[in-house]
Formats: C-alpha cells, sequence, structure tokens
C-alpha cells in the first residue's frame, strides 16, 4: 500500500489515477453488493449525460464514488471524528460518544475528573418527559383532525426514518458503536491487520442497514489517518472484486481475515499497474504532441483522457 502512494507523490498522472481508481472503486462496490453497474453509464451520469433513465443501482454507485471524493477533499482524521462520522452517516449520530471514543479515534471516559457523568447524558426521566410529550402531540393532533380541523402535515424530525424503509428494531447507533470499539481495541496491531479486522467486522456487525459499501471507505480513512496511504484513498472494494465470495464469507474468522488482508494487497496491485499503463499511455501520446503549435488542444484531449476511464464525443466538446 505504500508503494503506490510513494509513486503518486511525485507522479505526473496523480489526479488522472485518483479520478480513475474512485470510479472503479464505486463500480466495484456495487459488483460486492451483486449488482452490475457499467463504468460507461458512471462517467456519463457523473458528468450529466445520461443516455437512458438512471437506475437505482447506478445512483447508489454514484453516490460512492461522491463519497470518496468527499472524504479525500477533507484532512485524514476528518472520516471518523465525530462530525465527518455524523455528516457520513447522514445522522446527528450520537455513537461515537456511547463508544467512548474522541475526535481522533481516542478514548474517552464520558464523566468529569469528580467521577461525575458529563452534561451529555440525558436521565431517564428526561427520556421519560419527552416520550409523554410526544404522546401528548399525537393525541392533540388526532383530536384535531376528528373534529375536522385543519392540520399541517407532520415534518419528519432530524433523524427520523420511514418504517417502509428502515427496520425500527435495527438500532444503527448501536452498531456503529460497537464497531467504533473495534477500532479502539486493535489501536496497537499492525495496521494491515487493523484494516482487515475492521473490515470483518464491519462485514459481521452489518452497521448500516443500506450502505454497507461505506464500511470500506471508512477504513481506507483509516489507512490514511495512520499515514499508510497519505496521498490518495485506498480501493478496498476494489481489491475485493478480486477475493472469491467464498473466502469473503468463509465459515471461520481466520479466513475472512486473511481474505482481507489479500484485498488489501490486490487494491495495492491494482493500483500500481493502473499507475504503470498510465504512464506509459501518457508518454506515447505526448510523442504526438511535437511540433504542434501553441494554439493545439490536444494536450488538454490527453488529460481529459487520463483523467476518465472512458470519454464521449460531447464531454470532449464540452472539456
Amino acid at each position: 500500500m505504500a508503494r503506490p502512494d510513494e509513486r503518486l507523490a511525485r507522479s505526473p498522472v496523480r489526479d488522472g489515477w485518483i479520478e480513475r481508481q474512485n470510479f472503479a472503486d464505486a463500480a466495484a462496490a456495487l459488483w460486492i453488493e451483486g449488482e452490475l453497474v457499467h463504468l460507461e453509464d458512471l462517467v456519463l451520469h457523473d458528468a450529466h449525460m445520461d443516455i437512458r433513465t438512471p437506475t437505482h443501482e447506478l445512483t447508489r454507485a454514484h453516490a460512492v464514488l461522491g463519497m470518496r471524493r468527499r472524504i479525500l477533499a477533507q484532512p485524514g482524521d476528518w472520516a471518523l471524528g465525530r462530525e465527518g462520522l455524523e455528516e457520513v452517516t447522514g445522522r446527528g449520530c450520537a455513537a461515537p460518544e456511547q463508544a467512548g471514543i474522541g475526535r481522533e479515534g481516542e478514548g474517552k471516559t464520558g464523566a468529569t475528573a469528580s467521577g461525575e457523568p458529563d452534561g451529555w447524558y440525558e436521565t431517564d426521566e428526561d427520556r421519560l418527559a419527552d416520550e409523554f410529550a410526544e404522546i401528548d402531540a399525537v393525541l392533540a393532533r388526532s383530536s384535531k383532525i376528528l373534529s375536522g380541523g385543519d392540520v399541517p402535515a407532520k415534518v419528519p424530525r432530524r433523524g427520523e426514518r420511514p418504517d417502509l424503509i428502515y427496520d425500527v428494531d435495527w438500532n444503527e447507533e448501536e452498531r456503529l458503536a460497537e464497531w467504533q470499539a473495534v477500532i479502539v481495541e486493535t489501536r496497537e496491531l499492525p495496521v494491515v491487520l487493523r484494516v482487515a479486522i475492521l473490515l470483518e467486522a464491519w462485514s459481521g456487525i452489518e452497521v448500516l442497514q443500506h450502505a454497507a459499501w461505506l464500511g470500506p471507505l471508512l477504513v481506507a480513512a483509516l489507512l490514511r489517518q495512520e499515514g499508510l496511504v497519505a496521498g490518495h484513498l485506498a480501493c478496498l472494494h476494489l481489491g475485493a472484486k478480486n477475493i472469491p465470495r467464498e473466502r469473503r464469507r468463509a465459515r471461520h474468522r481466520g479466513d475472512r481475515l486473511m481474505a482481507f488482508v489479500d484485498a488489501v494487497k490486490e487494491a495495492a496491485l491494482a493500483g500500481l499497474n493502473e499507475h504503470d499503463r498510465l504512464m506509459m499511455a501518457k508518454s506515447q501520446m505526448e510523442r504526438r504532441l511535437k511540433k504542434r503549435r501553441a494554439s493545439s488542444k490536444l494536450a488538454a484531449l490527453v488529460e481529459l483522457v487520463l483523467s476518465r476511464p472512458i470519454v464521449s464525443t460531447g464531454m470532449i466538446q464540452d472539456g
């Protein structure tokens, strides 16, 4: 994992390589879940040049692509910090504090120096009062409806999710806190082994109902936070794609951990091969630029081709 990062630090194709890897990893994230997203459709959708109505799978792949860009644009410790985790999971998340993890991933006691709980925790009386207030609001609304009065449409509260889509018994905050506890417990382990354990734990705990792809992105952010890969976000989905499902879902935990270690290795090898291929393509195309006029736009075309896995005539015209 360190070798491609070292090459990227001085590489003339760094930006193009990162963008291509982002697209490839987004498509691989859906492939792992059993959904096929064509790379061509994803590139065109990202450029707002869809040639057909976007599918649900394509929209989800584009969400993975956007999240990768979002995490990479922020400091290395942002994604696993409190504010970053709340944003990437799409909620006002209390789980980081419940798990005893601060912004930098360090332990937090949740109590003052005197041993008394800090102001963050609610008492049982406060929670009970909130429940009674909700019941009173429902009764008042029902009475008004029965009497024929005009009642405005109910506005969902922040963090409230529809029962039709989300399982109410699936406590994501509690599961996320459990996964964050694994982050704390593995702090002293080698980075790659830690990555494998976190990937296996995310898959076993099933933290989020509809965003299983987020786990490898958070683990890749941990790699970046630890300094093993400083200049890019590791494509762990792309690496896992090359590992048979039977190994990733093996019965024994040791076999699953070895599969995730191999996924990290496959991600690094795929990155190295793609970098070498782009460097060769760039050198070959630059030979065509010799003795061209200064006003020639071929140089810009070369950069566009290197920055996307696929380009269309419309993208070339707009570029």
